[in-house]
């Protein structure tokens, strides 16, 4: 019988990022009604994390590179990349861990016409940083503001996490080689998941002009379905200070059907991009929303702070798998792999 190794350290991945860009249009100096302070969000932040409005370092330059490092190297590298009609999944590492990184793996689901071709669904990214399994999810679900749509979102993220599937990786010693979403140690899930906001057009309307985020979140389909335990059980989301990310007029930062253009579609406001996370050892630093035009969405990102397990001794020749994959076939109950980029 074989004692369990012993682990020597463990390290937070985390570096400073400056996003720059223009500014978000949360005002600091308007004295917005936040996010609601019930129990649903204790549970939340119960790992101690501190949801910042503003991302880490934003509005202040980064600091310089170290003085030992070479010129023109950069300082990350693109391990994987996999597109889906438009659903698009990258991983980047810093440069001095790229040889860290092993068992890169992606496995994709569709979920869109006739519940499973690829217009709707996931790409999921499989892969392992020292002796710690991370897993991203990007997912777009099914949309629709209708009474019940909701419930298909629902079963879109079911379908996702019961579909996906990760080759097994063999002859790799005690390198762990997980099979599903959820067997991963450290979990991201992001993307358009389309949850909506269950109040009428002008309610909501009224709401985001005054900035009043509580009663708004109250009526947030994705809260709700989480609360009542209907759909991502055990999983977290920080603290919304932002204002709703969809639906904008064309290059404009006007919410759609504001009246200027009589003939554009009127959607209600509503936090359809979203970033969850599942797992110990991820500590959330900010969670923000870009102000970017070219899409009727605001994009939003997250700094994570990731804790690393490193064994004590590690065996030569743990393996590095690599498989070049093909076309998926997005046919129901299949788990494809498909076209998985390595660099």
């Amino acid at each position: 019988m074989f004692s369990q190794p012993r682990l020597d350290r463990r390290f937070s991945v985390c570096d400073p990022v400056n996003i720059g860009g223009r500014p978000s249009d949360f005002d600091g100096n308007f004295q917005c009604i936040g996010s609601p302070g019930d129990e649903y969000m204790d549970e939340d932040t119960s790992n101690g994390a501190y949801f910042s409005p503003f991302p880490y370092g934003y509005g202040t330059s980064t600091p310089m590179e170290e003085d030992d490092e070479q010129p023109n190297t950069s300082r990350y590298c693109l391990v994987a990349s996999k597109q889906m009609v438009g659903i698009f999944l990258t991983v980047w590492v810093r440069s001095e861990i790229r040889n860290d990184i092993r068992n890169l793996k992606v496995s994709c689901v569709g979920r869109g016409l006739m519940g499973y071709l690829g217009n709707k669904g996931s790409i999921s990214i499989s892969m392992s940083l020292h002796h710690t399994t991370f897993c991203f999810v990007c997912c777009h679900l099914t949309s629709g503001e209708k009474e019940g749509d909701e419930l298909r979102r629902n079963s879109d993220v079911m379908e996702i996490l019961r579909k996906t599937r990760f080759p097994r990786v063999r002859g790799c010693g005690d390198v762990k080689s997980p099979e599903t979403i959820l067997e991963h140690d450290r979990i991201l899930w992001l993307g358009d998941l389309n949850y909506r906001i269950s109040l009428p057009y002008s309610s909501a309307k009224v709401l985001v002009e005054t900035h009043n985020w509580r009663q708004l979140l109250e009526r947030d389909q994705l809260r709700i379905e989480r609360r009542c335990g209907h759909v991502f059980p055990g999983w977290k989301e920080g603290r919304i200070y932002f204002p709703p990310t969809y639906k904008y007029s064309f290059n404009s930062d006007r919410y759609s059907g504001y009246g200027v253009r009589p003939k554009e579609k009127r959607r209600t406001p509503a936090w359809c991009d979203r970033i969850l996370w599942h797992g110990t050892g991820l500590i959330q630093l900010s969670y923000v929303r870009g102000e970017s035009r070219f899409s009727d969405h605001r994009p939003v990102y997250s700094i994570f702070m990731a804790e690393v397990e490193i064994l004590q001794q590690r065996r030569r020749n743990m393996g590095y798998f690599s498989s070049r994959v093909e076309v998926e076939e997005l046919l129901p109950y299949s788990h494809s792999h498909g076209n998985l980029k390595f660099y």
